[in-house]
């Protein structure tokens, strides 16, 4: 039991977690980039799934859209317990990331728009480096930066998610046909009942003392969220961050621990042992075939200054001017390079830079390719420097040894 247990506890592990994203990721490359092209590909697009729901979908899907859901909860979960007892509890504090975010990607989309102003369908990618994928760039800090302060993974977290709901609200207004209001006003219904179980009172409460184990209530209705959300049109992954957000963060007298707590120890190690490492496998396989021409191609150049550069100037940028400007103000424990280090990470487009790089251009083969394998050599080049920044100022902390915290965060599981 003792061996199982620190199993486990190693597997909750960012490093751990960090380790097998890339290893997932250099397995995809390397399926999608030799002989075994055709068969990875096979098992991509492979369906599966009730048809009458609308949920016949490719093993790709299943993982990008239901899989990553459990690590938006996990995400959501931590975020809500940083809003509540830590970091972020400070408003002053919590406005930066947010802001950041925010610049993170107006300032790429404004690169990208003014490269491709007179290139025609090709400005229609506008929306490509705006997003940075939060599992790759959690990753890469872990593998990277163990001796960093915490307060900078907290910054990454809040900024990977505003940045990623703009993203999806982006998809949703400029690049999906339409919303399903029914679905989501369900969803929405659904996840009112979730945040109502989570209160302790009443019915609630009846059921947490109830012989029924808890599950039997939220597993069906944590699906049909997910399910709806995913009929709305509103990526599913959506689903995972509302209902982290909603865990109840403070235990009641009868409980030794909080139901955010609870679940955090039930979840993290899937979500860091399996989630990642399928969702990577499935997602990172692009092929290179398309590196040769990406940089005669606007598009492409556009992704790559939009990621590198746009990432950089908007988050750094926009975060020192906020602070000027507002009484918004850095964590004691962070120095602006740190934020340097990690606006490179922000630069790791991925996922959801490919899902919109396939939304701008359906038709057009040939840019669709020059834009994906822009979003690749970004992310590559995104990841490095990062590294280095990071590296260096992880170097830095070794050598300071552990420091105070600046304040308090009871119920935190945030490693860095």
């Amino acid at each position: 039991m003792t061996e199982r247990r620190r199993f486990v506890d190693l597997l909750r592990s960012d490093v751990v977690s960090g380790f097998l994203l890339i290893a997932g990721a250099v397995i995809a490359l390397i399926l999608a980039n030799t002989g075994l092209h055709d068969a990875y590909e096979a098992v991509r697009a492979f369906t599966f799934g009730p048809k009458s729901l609308h949920l016949d979908l490719s093993v790709e899907q299943w993982a990008s859209d239901g899989l990553l859901a459990v690590f938006f909860f996990v995400v959501g979960n931590e975020l809500k317990r940083e809003f509540v007892h830590g970091e972020l509890r400070n408003p002053r504090r919590a406005m930066l990331p947010i802001v950041a975010a925010v610049c993170g990607m107006v300032v790429p989309a404004l690169i990208y728009a003014a490269i491709n102003f007179r290139e025609g369908p090709a400005l229609q990618g506008w929306g490509i480096p705006m997003a940075t994928d939060i599992a790759f760039a959690v990753a890469i800090l872990a593998v990277v930066g163990r001796y960093l302060p915490p307060a900078l993974r907290t910054f990454l977290l809040t900024l990977a998610i505003v940045d990623d709901l703009g993203a999806i609200i982006v998809i949703a207004v400029f690049y999906t046909a339409g919303i399903a209001y029914v679905p989501l006003a369900g969803a929405i219904a659904l996840l009112a009942v979730f945040g109502y179980l989570q209160k302790g009172r009443g019915l609630a409460l009846a059921l947490d003392r109830s012989p029924i184990p808890n599950w039997v209530v939220y597993v069906p209705l944590a699906i049909a969220i997910w399910a709806l959300v995913h009929a709305s049109g509103v990526h599913a992954t959506i689903a995972g961050v509302a209902m982290g957000m909603l865990m109840r963060t403070t235990p009641l007298p009868h409980e030794s621990s909080s139901p955010s707590e609870r679940m955090e120890h039930l979840i993290r190690p899937w979500s860091s042992s399996l989630v990642l490492p399928v969702f990577a496998l499935m997602s990172a396989g692009v092929d290179f075939t398309g590196l040769g021409t990406m940089f005669a191609d606007s598009a492409a150049l556009g992704v790559i200054c939009g990621l590198v550069v746009g990432k950089l100037v908007g988050i750094s940028g926009g975060a020192w001017v906020t602070t000027k400007l507002t009484s918004a103000e850095l964590n004691p424990s962070l120095s602006w390079i740190d934020i340097v280090g990690m606006s490179h990470l922000a630069g790791i487009g991925f996922t959801v830079s490919l899902l919109i790089s396939e939304l701008s251009f359906p038709a057009d083969p040939q840019m669709l390719s020059d834009a994906k394998a822009g979003v690749l050599f970004a992310s590559l080049t995104a990841t490095v420097l990062a590294s280095v920044v990071l590296s260096v100022r992880n170097a830095h902390y070794r050598k300071l040894g552990p420091q105070p915290v600046a304040e308090p965060q009871p119920g935190s599981h945030t490693t860095a």
